[in-house]
Parts: structure tokens; sequence; C-alpha cells
């Protein structure tokens, strides 16, 4: 008896570990639903290590044996909330509450069976198996695919698979006759001691989940422009660079680099908030007429680049023409109907194996010529120049 009740010791320190990590990830979180969840699922369940402790010792043990259940029964089941609000595969409250108390009414009609009897040992671990199972599928109906998000639907799926086991484990170990009886069996042990490694587990994988979560959401923000929703440069970069790294040899498609026209004249004559709008409603011009494939940043200031997959210089110079047209003809809240804003653009078509600095430096020399030639225009930029390698080049000088 004295391993089990260490045992127990062991789990219940744990879980109040778990429910600490948890309320941690709840403050550092955007969403902190679900993190209070699971903090509340580990509390609770980790009751139930109380209640098997004082369960040989009471001379009420059936009290205490059905809190025991109730308590680990509930901690899945507030576990199953918490990933559903995180999954976005929420679960009708009021069927986990009927399933809650249907369980607990049949953990009431076999409490006086011989624990060690096949029959017992079935209805007492099928509402633990159901609910792990049904968390388990929560992770794989939802559209996240990581390795964390496997992982732990792997280890959910495998707690299930635990507690059909337990069936079998409770005979053939003997779980005793009754529950004042458990502690004492060998199959308290081997109970404890597997839970004790699942739960870690399990835990752990949650809350890896949660964190990378948070770390993604991060650098998500790291990488957008508060004012305008589009990619910074920092972004920006990011997104295209494994694009030309694996371009075939047709290049991997248009780069446009737009600038607003006096827009410091607009700050200084309107104010700040006015440019805001300005920002605001560029970047709305830029989205709503871009492909879906495109990818927008705002560079810096009023400085924009747009690139374009697949699409060729013709094509991106009308669509560069659209975006131009599109804002001259729209008024921003803020301004003057007569003030009209607008937008200069240069365009360029990036070459097989050229750099993204390299492609940027033409277009902006195109955006140049374009300010220089009146503002409001679109300029192309001269298409790249193709460096042949040393092989090649023998080849023509022979």
């Amino acid at each position: 008896m004295g391993g089990a009740i260490s045992l127990l010791a062991v789990n219940f320190i744990i879980a109040q570990i778990f429910v600490v990590a948890f309320l941690i990830i709840a403050a550092k979180s955007r969403v902190r639903g679900p993190a209070i969840w699971c903090a509340a699922a580990f509390a609770v369940a980790s009751l139930s290590a109380i209640f098997e402790t004082v369960l040989p010792f009471t001379p009420v043990p059936k009290l205490f044996a059905i809190g025991a259940f109730a308590s680990v029964l509930a901690g899945f089941i507030l576990l199953r909330v918490g990933l559903g609000l995180f999954y976005r595969v929420p679960a009708r409250l009021t069927v986990l509450a009927v399933f809650f108390l249907g369980s607990v009414i049949l953990d009431l009609l076999i409490y006086d069976l011989p624990r060690g009897t096949l029959k017992h040992a079935c209805f007492y671990q099928l509402p633990f198996f159901v609910i792990q199972a049904w968390s388990a599928s929560t992770v794989l109906r939802s559209e996240r695919r990581s390795p964390a998000d496997w992982i732990l639907c792997g280890l959910l799926v495998l707690t299930s698979i635990y507690h059909l086991a337990k069936i079998y484990a409770a005979v053939a170990a003997g779980a005793g006759t009754t529950a004042p009886d458990y502690l004492a069996s060998p199959f308290a042990l081997i109970s404890q001691a597997l839970g004790a490694m699942l739960i870690v587990a399990t835990g752990i994988a949650m809350l890896g989940v949660m964190v990378k979560d948070i770390i993604d959401e991060a650098r998500a923000s790291s990488e957008l422009d508060a004012l305008s929703g589009l990619y910074n440069r920092r972004g920006f970069v990011d997104r295209l660079t494994p694009v030309l790294e694996t371009a075939g040899a047709d290049g991997p498609g248009t780069l446009i680099l737009a600038d607003l026209d006096r827009f410091k004249l607009v700050n200084d004559t309107y104010g700040h908030h006015a440019g805001d709008g300005v920002i605001r409603q560029f970047s709305r011009v830029l989205v709503e007429l871009m492909p879906s494939r495109a990818v927008a940043a705002r560079l810096g200031g009023e400085e924009f680049a747009v690139f374009l997959p697949r699409l060729g210089l013709s094509e991106a110079r009308v669509l560069a023409h659209g975006m131009r047209a599109a804002l001259a003809s729209t008024r921003i809240d803020g301004l003057p109907d007569s003030v009209k804003i607008t937008a200069s653009f240069g365009v360029a078509s990036i070459g097989p194996r050229e750099s993204l600095e390299a492609a940027m430096q033409r277009a902006d020399k195109a955006l140049y010529a374009a300010k220089a030639d009146g503002r409001n225009r679109v300029e192309c930029a001269e298409p790249p120049v193709l460096v042949l390698p040393a092989a090649s080049r023998r080849v023509g000088r022979s």
C-alpha cells in the first residue's frame, strides 16, 4: 500500500505543477480560455489522489471511491473542453454534463461488484476510454497538422488504449475485492506508475502545443505592420526568400514597388491621423486587387511592395495601373473631397537566380523614374542582366 500511496502523492504534485504551468500559459497567451480549462482539468483530476489516499482509512469508503472516479472523469471532461476551444472543435456542454452524470451513476451501480471481475473493470474503465478517445478526435477534426499536434493526438489515443488495457490488467493482476483493498493490490502500483507517465507525457505535449502557438503568434506579430495589416520588410523577405531559391528557369514572378506621392505634405497639412487613413486605404486597395497568391508589404513609411508569383511583366504593369487608378479615385476619410491621393509604381520582373535585393534595386530605379516624370505613373524596370556560368561563356567564345 505504501508504494501506491507514494505514487499518488507524486501524481498529485505533478498535477499541481501542470496547473501552474497552464496558468502561466494563460497569462501569456492572447487566447486564455483553453489554458485555463486545462489548468482546471489537472486541478480537479488531482483530487482523486486525495480521495484514494483517504479511502482505506475512512468509515465511508463508497463516498471517497465515487469521488476519486468522478474527479478523474471530470478532469478529463474539462480537458476535452479546453482542447475543443484550442482546436476550435467545441463540444456541447450539455452532452458532456449528461455523459458525466451517466458515468457517475454507472459507477454507483457497479460499486458493490468485486473489483477484480471483468464486468466491474469493463464498466469502470469504459467512460475514461470514451472521453480520451473523444479528446483525440478533437485534434483529428481540427485543421492543425503540425508534428506537435500529431504527438498530442497520439498520446491521447495511447491513453484511451491504456484504459482499455486496464480492464485486462485489473482482472489478471488483481484489483482487490473492495474499494479499500485497491491500494494494497498489485494492480494499483502498476496503474499509478503507468498513469503518472501518461499524465506527464500528455501534459507536456499539451503545453508544447500551446507554447508553440504563442511563439507562432509572436513571430507573426513581429512580421506584420500594425498600421496597414500587411507584412513588414522582415515578413516580406522571409516569405520571398524560399520562393526565389526554388524558382525555375522562367523566374519566380514580378515585383511591384509603390510609393505614395507627397505623403509628407499630407501629414504636415492634415495631421498624422489623416496620414494613417491614407496608409490603411492604400493597403486595402493593394489587397483587394492583387491575386490570392500574391504577397504585399509595407516596407516602411509610405513605401509598399507587392510580389506577384508566376506573373509576367506586362500583366504586372496592367495590375499596377489598376492599383494606381483605384487609389486616385478613392476618397480618404479625414481629407477634403478635393484632395486626391496618388502613388507612383516601379515594376520589375525577377530573373532566374536573381536575388531579392537586386530585383528591388531595379524596381526602385523604375519607381524613381515614375516620380521624376511627374508622379502618379507606372514605370517598368530594365530586364535583369543574365549572368551565364563560366562554362557557357567559354563555349560562346569558341
